[in-house]
């Protein structure tokens, strides 16, 4: 049953789940920046609600201005029903939910993200709010890092989720954060129950066609009980690696300052590039062209990339993403688009 509004929300207690949020805050002042306008993604689900609920408890020393989103994929039937009690708790808290639901309805989990993300730019774009919020804990992170690295991920997969991005250059300045890395799913699961507050479950979470939900059924139960907190230490490293790849690229950004044309800062010296060591010439190529395009290629691409620019003085081309195209001759390399060859 949801209660009415009560203006006893205003008076929000203090515990040790408010500490060390506030704590890591204050360790990252940009991630959720003080006096801000938040908006939160709620499904309804226990981290999310945690998430409302810790915002809300640190608002007053904050000065946030929260405002919520919850979007139905149309895939439940019980779901319309869901979201009108989340509205009434919503408002119960003093908060404003907007809401939206698919139209049509989402094919695929890629596809429903891709809405999701979409709909919380636009509302957000609306409100004027600067970071949308989601939930995602130290739980999620570390079946991220685990499915990517059972892909065959790059280093950069396993450091994803990160706590902090932009949305994308559609959206402007609008960055993406996950403040609850710090928790793990028990953390949530505890607080929920601890502020008896109401949580929907999503019925799909239990559909073990899911890889992630396999995962989270079936391995991390198993690498809890031999190394409790694994989750949170799995989070951990992942962070530490994304901090690594940080450092990275800037000492990459330095280094192909060497590798630049003198009379064309956006063309590469070839004999530079190819004296290094194999592994290097990789990493560089890599990080060049992501610069330079937004994308690079995968890892059979890079090292095929690398044993031809090795044959000799040769001239060459690798066809990339999106029409464009790594050209090269006796001396340097370059990118095109494949309209500019032609025109």
């Amino acid at each position: 049953m949801i209660l009415p509004p009560d203006p006893s929300h205003l008076r929000r207690p203090w515990g040790r789940d408010q500490a060390r949020l506030h704590r890591h805050l204050l360790r990252r002042p940009s991630l959720l920046p003080a006096e801000g306008s938040l908006l939160l993604a709620v499904s309804g689900g226990q981290d999310s609600m945690a998430l409302t609920t810790l915002l809300l408890d640190l608002q007053p020393l904050h000065g946030w201005q929260l405002q919520l989103w919850h979007g139905d994929h149309g895939w439940r039937p019980d779901a319309a029903h869901q979201s009108g009690e989340l509205l009434q708790w919503a408002r119960s808290q003093g908060l404003d939910l907007q809401f939206d639901r698919a139209d049509p309805v989402p094919a695929s989990e890629a596809k429903a993200r891709d809405w999701r993300y979409g709909c919380l730019a636009e509302v957000a774009h609306r409100l004027g709010c600067t970071h949308l919020v989601t939930g995602h804990t130290a739980s999620d992170r570390a079946e991220t890092v685990l499915l990517n690295l059972a892909r065959g991920s790059h280093l950069r997969g396993l450091a994803s989720l990160g706590a902090s991005r932009p949305l994308g250059p559609e959206a402007g300045p609008l960055r993406l954060a996950r403040p609850l890395l710090v928790f793990d799913r028990a953390d949530t699961g505890r607080l929920c129950q601890e502020r008896h507050l109401p949580v929907w479950e999503d019925s799909s979470n239990a559909d073990l066609r899911f890889a992630r939900n396999r995962l989270r059924a079936d391995v991390m139960p198993v690498l809890e009980a031999l190394h409790p907190g694994a989750s949170r230490r799995i989070s951990a490293q992942a962070e530490r690696l994304e901090q690594q790849l940080e450092v990275e690229a800037e000492l990459l950004g330095l280094a192909l300052g060497a590798l630049e044309a003198e009379d064309a800062p956006e063309q590469l010296q070839r004999r530079r590039l190819v004296s290094l060591a194999p592994a290097s010439q990789r990493r560089l190529l890599q990080h060049w062209l992501h610069r330079q395009l937004g994308s690079a290629p995968d890892a059979r691409s890079l090292d095929a990339l690398v044993s031809r620019l090795a044959r000799g003085g040769d001239p060459g081309r690798l066809d990339l993403a999106r029409g464009w195209q790594l050209h090269w001759d006796r001396s340097t390399l370059w990118v095109r688009t494949s309209d500019a060859l032609h025109g």
